[in-house]
């Protein structure tokens, strides 16, 4: 039997999170880190974090 992906609760919460508050990422900032989190530890044994590979944009850029 294969092995459950350790990211996929965070994947799904993701998607709940995003169905429940109509596609607003802004209202899913928590589950979104969590997956992240949950990314950086498992990226390599999580089919789930293949679309998570892009760095997380800055939320303090300097204006030039």
């Amino acid at each position: 039997m294969p092995q459950k992906d350790p990211c996929q609760k965070q994947a799904c919460a993701i998607q709940k999170c995003l169905q429940a508050n109509k596609y607003l990422e802004s209202l899913c900032e928590e589950v979104i880190r969590d997956m992240r989190r949950c990314c950086e530890v498992h990226a390599g044994n999580s089919v789930c974090c293949s679309g998570f590979k892009e760095p997380q944009p800055a939320e303090n850029k300097s204006e030039t």
